[in-house]
């Protein structure tokens, strides 16, 4: 009988195989859910890392999941230099833009000084704060 299970201890490849659902959905609609991630590190001195940016390609979009700059590192570019190797190859795949969420503690002036602008607010995400979605359009 068909039924909701919650997994106590979920696997990788429980979320892939929930991913195939929705991606067999969206092919059958003529939107295939291809998805290239993009994955750049900051190394210190020492080998070890400092920071990065994750992100994803999909539907001709970059979307930025996580931006990090060790707390030594901050001030001097990093956060910028990541940004624009991620938007340079977005740009060689043919993306049209880039999305990302950040929030009222974080750095969404950052974001707009790169050129992107918010699209979306959630108040209260965390509560007292607020989760902030941004796009930017490439030209």
């Amino acid at each position: 009988m068909t039924h909701i299970e919650r997994l106590a201890a979920p696997e990788p490849s429980d979320e892939a195989a929930i991913m195939a659902v929705l991606a067999e959905a969206n092919a059958g609609s003529g939107w295939p859910h291809i998805r290239e991630a993009i994955l750049l590190q900051i190394r210190d001195g020492d080998g070890a890392v400092a920071g990065g940016l994750v992100a994803r390609i999909s539907w001709q979009w970059l979307y930025v999941e996580t931006l990090a700059v060790a707390p030594a590192l901050r001030g001097q570019g990093w956060g910028l230099r990541l940004m624009e190797a991620a938007e340079a190859t977005a740009r060689e795949r043919g993306c049209i833009g880039a999305r990302l969420d950040t929030y009222s503690f974080q750095a969404r002036g950052f974001y707009e000084k790169q050129g992107y602008a918010v699209t979306g607010t959630l108040e209260d995400c965390p509560p007292g704060h607020a989760r902030y979605s941004l796009a930017k359009r490439f030209h």
